[in-house]
């Protein structure tokens, strides 16, 4: 190739910073590179997220019904216990005293008051035969004129006596016997013995874990006082304290997703049960009541939880994402679109449901319309660097 000429040379070198500032206008013409996203039809969750924590709709405060001291503990934090279990029990001394004073006397009657109450009857009644007996002998006598006046009345005074002698030994007996008064008095104190002693006996109302306990052997405990708490089993909940500004898309059965903490591979269905009826304006949150789909064991009172709550859906929604959306005000929102030439453009957009990372936009925008999702002056032209849309999973 022939070496070029001296002019040539020179034309070559001077053309240089001629093509270097044509490339750089050209550059300049097409704009900087921003990020930004194509629009798309998809379908759309809209989705309250927040933390709660594992609460229970039943927790069962546990106390003793009388004064005494505790002589045994059989239970701690965190035992599952079944209905009916023993968990504490009182020193029963002067219980078992009563009782075994209440079953000698119940014996005492049947074995010795009642048969001695019957042979007082018998006595009773034999003396009442024999007192009319010889009252109508008397009776036959006077009106023979064989026997004075006075001894008729003395005959009928003893008979009398005897009637009413024998009266009382019926009531007695009839006190004394099986289903009498006296008997039915002896077996109420024996009732009241043994409820005392079972007193001494404190257990489990229902099946559930204790939470916590406040007693030791040795301790005096009263009534009134909380022993032990127990949670009730399948009375487990999730407590939602939700910011008010979140609080007009919730309802009651909406679905949700309930992820603990502590066991993130593990999430739970629930549904939202029922709402507080009033906002705590020291905090101002509301209180969301989540009732679980399948009571879960692994739960413990207070543990921390993360809460997806799905309060609606579309099946098909013109989506854009939520860094996408600027000068946000309620349902209106800013968004830079480029025209077809790649200039810049703020149009203003009617939302409707929103989701964590996208929105539904009704009006303003269009399925295929490119939008920035970087700041930029209207009017000026860009370049897209076109990103894909992020899922909206609504995991917490």
């Amino acid at each position: 190739m022939p070496a070029l000429s001296r002019p040539g040379r020179l034309l070559a070198w001077l053309s240089l910073p001629l093509l270097l500032l044509a490339w750089l206008v050209w550059h300049h013409l097409r704009g900087p590179l921003l990020p930004g996203y194509v629009l798309q039809s998809r379908p759309l969750v809209q989705r309250v997220v927040a933390s709660g924590e594992v609460s229970s709709t039943s927790l069962a405060q546990i106390g003793s019904e009388i004064t005494g001291v505790v002589s045994a503990r059989h239970v701690r934090e965190g035992d599952r216990v079944r209905q009916g279990d023993l968990l504490l029990e009182l020193h029963d001394s002067e219980q078992q005293a009563r009782l075994r004073e209440a079953e000698a006397a119940l014996a005492q009657l049947a074995e010795a008051a009642r048969p001695q109450a019957a042979a007082a009857l018998r006595e009773a009644q034999t003396n009442l035969e024999q007192a009319s007996r010889e009252r109508a002998r008397r009776e036959a006598l006077a009106e023979r004129r064989l026997v004075s006046s006075e001894a008729l009345e003395q005959a009928r005074r003893a008979e009398t006596a005897a009637r009413v002698a024998r009266d009382r030994a019926q009531l007695a007996a009839a006190a004394l016997a099986e289903q009498g008064s006296e008997t039915r008095l002896l077996e109420e104190r024996l009732a009241a013995a043994r409820a005392a002693l079972a007193r001494t006996r404190i257990h489990a109302a229902a099946d559930g874990v204790v939470q916590s306990r406040q007693v030791e052997p040795g301790d005096l405990v009263q009534p009134g006082r909380t022993l032990l708490t127990l949670a009730r089993d399948h009375s487990r909940e999730i407590l939602l304290p939700l910011d008010e500004k979140n609080l007009a898309p919730v309802a009651p059965g909406q679905r949700a997703t309930v992820i603990a903490d502590a066991f993130p591979e593990r999430p739970l269905a629930a549904h939202v049960d029922w709402l507080e009826p009033k906002v705590d304006s020291a905090r101002g949150t509301l209180d969301v009541h989540l009732a679980l789909d399948e009571d879960a064991a692994f739960l413990r009172q207070g543990m921390t939880v993360s809460v997806s709550i799905e309060t609606a859906h579309r099946d098909a929604a013109l989506v854009i994402p939520n860094d996408a959306l600027q000068a946000r005000h309620g349902a209106r929102a800013q968004v830079l679109r480029l025209d077809a030439q790649g200039r810049v453009e703020a149009v203003e957009v009617h939302l409707g449901l929103r989701g964590t990372a996208l929105s539904e936009v009704l009006e303003g925008l269009a399925e295929g319309d490119r939008v920035l999702a970087a700041p930029a002056e209207a009017g000026t032209r860009v370049r897209l660097a076109v990103r894909e849309l992020p899922p909206d999973a609504g995991a917490p």
